[in-house]
């Protein structure tokens, strides 16, 4: 099962040399129904895989884990996100419009794909995959503010804190704007709880990799945006405090 990076981030989406420049918009009015396309044109970058489908819209692309896909090849996906004015540093291109789906499977009934012996086939079938969010431990040590806590607190009493206001300050190791109207930012501190390290926030408010914040927003607990963003503590509509 292949896993991608959603911009962000999640959500993180998309960490891999490319940045979003415009708006997001989700595209699960109808995310059961299963779509077929054919490939019009392949771009490759180091993880993701970029498919232009044969569509009246010459711009229609879409996004996945990289995978071994060729002009003419048939896929099928259900779900995704837009992103417009989407750009790709790595491919040095802007993109009208890039989908980010949820499923993408060469099988017509989106049920992952076995593994194919590729000395059998020429090539390996492309599974289904689910979005994860992968984030990478910073070394970083941040006090927290009086009356703040930390995320090793929050995660081990994360029901003692889950509908309340708290206070907690970290360092910014991950930034995303404009995804479902939110700015998404990933905060630690150098503590941890059963190897939970990091913090996802959404705020209105900007703030910059490498800054040290103080945030203080309501904690909501296993929140489920679909399409594989899950979160077991989050923190939302935070409001950066002055230090």
């Amino acid at each position: 099962m292949i896993r991608f990076i959603y911009l962000a981030a999640i959500i993180a989406v998309l960490m891999v040399s490319c940045q979003s420049a415009n708006d997001s918009k989700s595209l699960a009015k109808d995310s059961s129904a299963i779509q077929k396309i054919m490939v019009k044109a392949v771009l490759q970058t180091e993880k993701y895989t970029f498919v232009q489908t044969e569509a009246t819209d010459a711009e229609k692309w879409l996004a996945v884990p990289k995978i071994d896909a060729k002009v003419g090849d048939t896929y099928y996906y259900r779900g995704g996100f837009e992103r417009t004015g989407f750009v790709s540093k790595e491919l040095s291109k802007t993109f009208n419009s890039v989908v980010f789906v949820e499923s993408f499977s060469s099988s017509p009934d989106m049920k992952p794909a076995e593994t194919v012996n590729a000395a059998d086939t020429g090539k390996a079938t492309a599974p289904q995959y689910t979005a994860k969010v992968v984030i990478e431990k910073k070394e970083v040590k941040v006090k927290p503010d009086a009356g703040g806590i930390t995320i090793a607190e929050l995660f081990t009493h994360k029901d003692k804190y889950a509908g309340k206001i708290i206070k907690i300050k970290g360092n910014v190791t991950k930034y995303n704007s404009g995804i479902m109207k939110k700015n998404w930012i990933h905060i630690q501190d150098g503590t941890e709880f059963s190897g939970k390290f990091d913090l996802t926030v959404t705020t209105d408010a900007e703030a910059a990799v490498g800054q040290t914040i103080t945030l203080e927003g309501k904690i909501t607990l296993n929140k489920d945006f679909g399409y594989g963003y899950a979160y077991e503590v989050l923190m939302e509509d935070a409001t950066i405090k002055n230090n």
